[in-house]
C-alpha cells in the first residue's frame, strides 16, 4: 500500500469516536488443554508504563527463602574436642521431624521458579518477540525439537549473569577464607569440614538450570497434552521409586534429582496458565487436593521404606531429599495446594504490611540463600573455638532460651554478608511508578510481566493479566 504524505493542518479536526473493541482474550485462553504462546501485541506498549508483577509468586519465594534459613539454623548440633568437629542434627530427636513437614519448603522455591520462567516466556513484548525471554517455537514447524533446544539454551543464557556472578563471588570468597583461616591458626580439620558443607547449597542452582533448559519443552508438552502432561510429570518419580525399592534398581534413583523437583516446577507453570485464564481452583478443591496429598503421605509412610523426616537425618537408611522420593513429591503437591488455598491472604499481606519484607528479601534471595550457612558457621566458630563454650543440649531449657540470641547473631552476620556480597546479585531495576511490590531475586528467574496482582478483588485476590 502506498504511503501518502498529508499536509499539516492549522487545527486538529475532530475525530469520530471509534466504537470500543471487545477485550481480547488472554493469550492462553484457547480451549483447554491447549496452551498457546502469547502473540505479539497489536499496539506498542506506552513508554514508561509500569510493569506489573505477580506479588504472590514473589511473596512465596521470599517466605520460602526465610523458611529455608530458619530450618537450617535450627539444625546445628556441634561439638568440638580440640581436634575435630562432631556434627549432628537437632531435628533428629523425638518428634522434631514434624518441623521438616512445615519448614522444608524447597518445593515452593521450585514452584516460584517455574511460575517465573512461565511468565517470562509468555510475556507479550515487541513485534520482535517475547520481551526478556526466548521465543517459543510454534508447534508443527520443521526442526521444532532443535528449536526447543535452542530456546532452552537461550533461557539459560539470559539467566546466567544473575547466577554466575554471586556464585563466583561465593566460591572465591570461601577459597580465600579457607586459606586465611588456616594461616590465622584455626584448626585445619575444622576449616576443611565446614568448607565441604558450605558449597552443598549449590545443588539447587544446578537443578534449577537444568529445569530452565527444558522449560520450553515443558511448555510445548503442556500446550499439546494439557493436564495429561502434568499427570505424567507427577507419576514419573513414583515409577522411579517402584524400580528403586520394588525391583532393586538402585541406580535409577538419580533420575529423581530432576524428576522430583520438576513436579513443583511444572505446577508453577500450570499456575500461570490458570491465572491468565482466571481459572484457579476454588479453595474447596485445593483443600481436597491437600487432604488427599496428606493421606497419601501417611499411606506411603505405612507401606514404604520412607523415613518420617523430609530432610536427611543421621542414622536414616535413606533421605527423602537425596534424591527426592515419592514422599517428598507428595509433600510438594501438599505444599503447593496449601499455598494456593491461602493465596488471597498472602497477596493482601504482601501488598500491605509485608511489602517491605517481600521486596527486601526478593531483591537479595540469591545472596541470602548462598550465605546463610556461612553466617551460621561464623557464629558456631565464635562460640565453640573463640569462646570455648559448648552448645546447649538440643531441646533443653538452655537450648530454647538461647534461640533468640542464636537467631539474632546469625541474622546480624548474614546482614553483614549481604551488605558485602549483595552487589553481585544483579536484580532487575524497578521503573519509576511501578505498581508492583517486589524486585525479583537475581539468581532465580524473576516473576515479571503479566499476571501480577495489583489490587485483590473481593472474594478472590485476582491477578490480572499484564500487557
Amino acid at each position: 500500500m502506498a504511503v501518502v504524505d498529508v499536509p499539516r493542518l492549522p487545527f486538529r479536526p475532530a475525530r469520530t469516536p471509534r466504537p470500543s473493541r471487545p477485550a481480547r482474550p488472554s493469550p492462553l485462553a484457547a480451549a483447554p488443554p491447549a496452551l498457546r504462546p502469547a502473540p505479539a501485541p497489536r499496539r506498542r506498549a506506552v513508554a514508561g508504563a509500569p510493569a506489573r508483577r505477580d506479588v504472590f509468586v514473589d511473596a512465596v519465594r521470599a517466605l520460602a527463602t526465610l523458611a529455608v534459613l530458619s530450618v537450617h539454623w535450627l539444625m546445628p548440633e556441634v561439638t568440638w574436642d580440640g581436634e575435630r568437629l562432631g556434627i549432628g542434627n537437632a531435628l533428629a530427636h523425638g518428634g522434631a521431624w514434624t518441623i521438616t513437614w512445615v519448614l522444608q519448603v524447597l518445593p515452593l522455591l521450585f514452584f516460584a521458579a517455574g511460575a517465573s520462567a512461565a511468565y517470562q516466556l509468555w510475556r507479550p513484548g515487541t513485534a520482535n518477540g517475547p520481551d526478556g525471554a526466548a521465543r517459543l517455537p510454534a508447534a508443527g514447524r520443521q526442526g521444532a525439537a532443535r528449536g526447543l533446544v535452542a530456546a532452552g539454551r537461550d533461557v539459560v543464557r539470559r539467566r546466567m549473569p544473575r547466577i554466575w556472578k554471586p556464585v563466583a563471588a561465593f566460591v572465591g570468597a570461601w577459597a580465600v577464607a579457607a586459606v586465611v583461616l588456616v594461616a590465622a591458626g584455626v584448626p585445619e580439620t575444622a576449616v576443611l569440614q565446614v568448607a565441604r558443607i558450605a558449597p552443598q547449597l549449590l545443588w539447587f542452582l544446578g537443578v534449577y538450570l537444568l529445569l530452565l533448559a527444558v522449560t520450553p519443552a515443558l511448555l510445548r508438552a503442556y500446550q499439546v497434552w494439557g493436564w495429561r502432561m502434568v499427570v505424567v510429570v507427577v507419576a514419573a518419580p513414583f515409577v522411579v521409586d517402584v524400580l528403586r525399592f520394588g525391583a532393586g534398581v538402585e541406580h535409577v534413583a538419580v533420575a529423581n534429582v530432576l524428576l522430583g523437583w520438576a513436579v513443583p516446577y511444572v505446577l508453577g507453570i500450570v499456575y500461570v496458565d490458570l491465572v491468565r485464564r482466571d481459572a484457579l481452583p476454588s479453595r474447596r478443591t485445593l483443600a481436597l487436593v491437600a487432604t488427599g496429598a496428606l493421606a497419601a503421605m501417611v499411606a506411603l509412610l505405612v507401606v514404604g521404606p520412607y523415613p518420617l523426616s523430609l530432610i536427611g537425618m543421621p542414622g536414616d537408611a535413606i533421605s527423602n531429599l537425596g534424591p527426592p522420593t515419592a514422599l517428598a513429591v507428595t509433600h510438594a503437591v501438599l505444599q503447593v495446594s496449601v499455598a494456593l488455598a491461602v493465596r488471597d491472604v498472602v497477596v493482601r499481606w504482601a501488598q500491605g504490611r509485608g511489602a517491605a519484607l517481600v521486596g527486601w528479601v526478593a531483591g537479595r534471595s540469591m545472596t541470602l540463600y548462598l550465605w546463610h550457612l556461612t553466617a551460621m558457621f561464623v557464629v558456631l566458630g565464635v562460640v565453640l573455638l573463640g569462646l570455648g563454650t559448648p552448645l546447649p543440649a538440643s531441646w533443653s531449657a538452655d537450648w530454647w532460651a538461647s534461640r533468640p540470641l542464636w537467631f539474632g547473631a546469625a541474622a546480624l552476620v548474614l546482614g553483614a554478608l549481604v551488605l558485602a556480597f549483595g552487589r553481585f546479585e544483579a536484580g532487575a531495576p524497578r521503573r519509576a511508578g511501578a505498581r508492583s511490590v517486589p524486585v525479583s531475586s537475581g539468581g532465580r528467574a524473576p516473576s515479571t510481566a503479566g499476571g501480577a496482582a495489583s489490587r485483590p478483588a473481593p472474594g478472590r485476590a485476582r491477578v490480572p493479566a499484564g500487557r
